[in-house]
């Protein structure tokens, strides 16, 4: 017998009433959920019918009375598929459009990094698909191949499958359900789920009705027990009237389960238990292990996004394909993606003239020569995260024009661990919770100093385990460790493409190792044992004696112990000590930042920045085969990098990494300089070299530090430096900290233009004599224009 309980009169339209029904040979009741949806008449019938077919319940021809309606309406038969079709039409409804318009709004938008490539830059307008591979679970399991170049970029093509074509049936023509989709640090897989969701919001994945969208780092901040649909609509409330749906209808859902890393699952009875119920409350993590158990909503697709080392936390049984980001094996890619990126409208900043398109296709042209003959350049642009890098940095040096200029190239390489790094903690399951970038500080960051150093560039396995593994203790740091390498490992370090070296390593960018070095330096882990075994003790003794000392405050007042202050005042002598340490060790930055910077052997290579320009698009004219190395490694970026990093902004930026550089610290370190970088730049530097010196400066981005070391520069040689837009942005923005008289500026044979003078032009007028003379500059006609009010008596 079926009975339809209506609902009290308090109830407003709409409200879902509770159909209870006798099951035939079954003790109790069976309840099931209706809802009138706002549907009266005759529509509202039909919706209310398919739903019971849902849920196996049949009607006959009765009556069912709508609250707040005074009218009866019979439920007629129809077809199921126009009960079908209604609904579709409700699962379409104005709220699944919302929901639609507000994923596209949240995903469409981009960090603030991407704004230097113009105004019309968007998401849908420069993505390139990484190349996805088939994968299995064997394959993953199995220990993995030796890592050369030739594994790296070579691919099986008759495993590729495309983003559309996951849920396919599998081999044994199975529908599949659930994948899980990997891959390491810098492949794509979030960039990739943000196209995936923007093309949902535009009706280009048609498969699914509705995308829910998890992070499983935001899920992972809450352990409080919660509904499914009241998750749901927590993170969506445009859903609300959507949700009562899920599980009784057949709407087509796609669940979203981002860096599930980040999530320490219990697949196990005893760890969690089973529960189908979408508004029964309980952890979040027990709600993603039933979804994909397809105990709770079974008729849901989901996909999962993970690195290598967390993809078995999921038993094998409950995946239906395996899928692995392969990047950018492809170097046509890379070359799509440069295309893309370095091509839109605007990238060249505003007040560009026609010849910036131009630039702008030679740039691209230049880039795609040097991949073709570079296979290390290839190498590194395997992964999309470096082909940005790559971009961001061709677009500081080619397109920077303003006063000061809108950013500086240790902002960028912080900023690009940002994008990869942000919130990233190694392994979650630890209990340390580490994160990544200070692990990859400690370890890599060893690494690359003593490769900086010993002026290497190249490392065997042995050079490797030195130092990951030498001071392995624990089973806690063994783990670490195969995480690390398993996740991590190949964003940092990429197999050597010269002849005879194949085993080796090198760093993804040169630059990088620099960085890395750098920071390994700033944060204080360059320390002998004495100094780490000091500094611990230190903080438990200042620890103790703040206990002591509330103690002896209590004890003082009842007995009148002589001794004690003795003994606090003793408590308090190491801590001090360890502090004139620390001074000491942030002396020894200072210096050997001065050290590296001005180095004799360097004096007459090229600038640095005209060595970054080299590396991404090779050198013109005759030269040696790209992929040789060079006679002797240059590391000139190492010194400047040490200063950017101690930048306000890079230090708040390294801050949310995990990386903590205290505002004493850097103070102190850059009152130290004041000693030795200031004094040896008095000593008269060659014209590459001053560049050089001035470009650390801009990098160090202190208007007080660099004032005073502009002051002590009496005269500025700058001579047969290539003075592009960015180098004249550099000397217009240090030479402007300081209102004091240059004697003499030595701009001969640097190329200028147009617009490079036009930069210069409040330099040039503080110049008592300028050279060349403005009377013999040739064919810049706009140079002689400024020798009445720019150089006074110019020689």
């Amino acid at each position: 017998m079926l009975r339809a309980m209506q609902c009290q009169s308090c109830l407003p339209w709409g409200s879902w009433t509770q159909l209870h029904r006798s099951l035939p040979g079954r003790r109790g009741t069976r309840s099931v959920y209706l809802c009138a949806a706002s549907m009266p008449g005759t529509a509202g019938s039909y919706f209310l019918r398919k739903i019971l077919r849902a849920s196996s319940i049949s009607l006959s021809r009765g009556c069912v009375r709508y609250e707040g309606g005074s009218q009866e309406h019979s439920v007629k038969p129809s077809s199921s598929r126009h009960g079908l079709s209604q609904l579709r039409n409700v699962a379409s409804s104005g709220a699944i459009k919302k929901h639609q318009k507000s994923l596209s709004a949240w995903f469409s938008h981009q960090p603030n990094e991407e704004r230097q490539f113009g105004p019309s830059f968007s998401l849908d307008a420069v993505h390139v698909d990484p190349v996805i591979r088939e994968s299995s679970l064997e394959e993953i399991l199995k220990p993995s191949p030796d890592l050369t170049i030739q594994n790296q970029l070579q691919q099986p093509c008759s495993q590729v499958i495309s983003l559309q074509n996951l849920f396919d049936v599998d081999a044994c023509g199975r529908q599949v359900k659930n994948v899980v989709l990997y891959g390491t640090v810098g492949t794509g897989k979030s960039t990739l789920i943000k196209k995936m969701v923007v093309d949902w919001c535009h009706g280009r994945l048609p498969r699914f009705e509705l995308v829910i969208p998890f992070s499983c780092e935001d899920l992972s901040h809450s352990h409080a027990p919660i509904s499914l649909r009241r998750l749901i609509t927590k993170k969506y409330q445009h859903l609300r009237d959507v949700v009562p749906m899920l599980g009784i209808s057949n709407l087509k859902v796609l669940f979203i389960l981002n860096g599930l890393e980040r999530l320490n699952l219990d697949f196990r009875l005893a760890g969690t238990e089973l529960c189908c119920d979408p508004n029964e409350p309980v952890p979040p993590s027990a709600i993603v292990v039933n979804l994909l158990r397809k105990y709770l909503l079974p008729e849901a697709s989901i996909i999962v996004t993970t690195r290598p080392s967390a993809v078995r936390r999921i038993p094998g049984k409950y995946v239906g394909r395996y899928a692995e980001i392969c990047g950018f094996s492809d170097t046509n890619l890379q070359k799509l993606y440069f295309q893309m990126r370095l091509s839109q409208p605007g990238c060249s900043g505003e007040g560009s003239t026609g010849s910036s398109s131009g630039e702008q296709e030679n740039l691209v042209e230049m880039l795609s020569r040097n991949l073709e003959r570079h296979n290390q350049i290839a190498a590194a642009c395997f992964l999309p995260s470096y082909c940005w890098l790559v971009c961001t940095t061709l677009h500081f040096l080619y397109f920077t024009r303003t006063v000061p200029p809108s950013q500086t190239l240790t902002g960028i390489y912080t900023s690009f661990l940002r994008l990869n790094f942000s919130g990233e903690v190694l392994d979650s399951t630890d209990s340390t919770n580490i994160s990544m970038m200070k692990y990859v500080a400690k370890t890599v960051g060893k690494l690359a100093y003593e490769g900086v150093m010993s002026r290497k560039t190249c490392f065997t396995e042995d050079d490797l385990q030195q130092c990951f593994e030498v001071e392995m203790k624990t089973e806690s740091e063994l783990n670490l460790l195969e995480v690390f390498r398993s996740d991590v490992f190949r964003f940092f370090l990429t197999p050597c493409v010269q002849l005879g070296k194949e085993h080796t390593f090198v760093f993804t960018i040169p630059a990088m190792q620099e960085y890395l070095a750098a920071l390994y330096v700033v944060l204080g882990e360059k320390k002998t044992l004495a100094q780490r075994v000091g500094k611990e003790l230190s903080e438990v003794i200042g620890k103790v004696s703040e206990d002591v000392a509330v103690v002896l405050s209590i004890v003082s007042k009842v007995l009148p112990l002589r001794f004690l202050p003795v003994l606090f005042n003793l408590l308090k002598i190491f801590p001090r000590y360890f502090s004139r340490l620390s001074g000491k060790d942030r002396d020894a930055i200072a210096h050997t930042m001065a050290e590296e910077l001005f180095k004799e052997e360097d004096y007459y290579n090229d600038d640095v920045l005209d060595q970054i320009n080299s590396s991404i698009l090779g050198m013109e004219g005759p030269m040696r085969h790209p992929d040789e190395a060079p006679d002797d490694e240059v590391f000139e970026l190492f010194p400047i990098f040490m200063g950017g990093i101690l930048s306000r902004r890079n230090r708040a930026i390294l801050q949310q990494l995990g990386c903590s550089i205290k505002n004493l610290a850097a103070f102190e370190i850059a009152k130290a300089m004041k000693k030795t970088v200031i004094r040896n730049s008095r000593k008269g530097l060659p014209p590459s070299e001053l560049m050089d010196y001035l470009f650390f400066l801009h990098e160090f981005q202190n208007e007080r530090f660099t004032a005073e070391a502009i002051r002590s520069l009496r005269t500025v040689n700058l001579s047969s430096v290539k003075m592009t837009p960015l180098k004249c942005s550099v000397l217009a923005y240090v030479m402007g900290t300081t209102c004091h008289e240059v004697e003499e500026l030595n701009l001969t044979s640097c190329n200028l233009d147009t617009s490079s003078l036009r930069i210069l032009f409040p330099v040039l007028l503080r110049c008592k004599a300028l050279q060349p003379s403005p009377t013999c500059c040739g064919p810049c006609s706009s140079f002689p224009s400024l020798a009445p009010a720019g150089t006074g008596s110019a020689s």
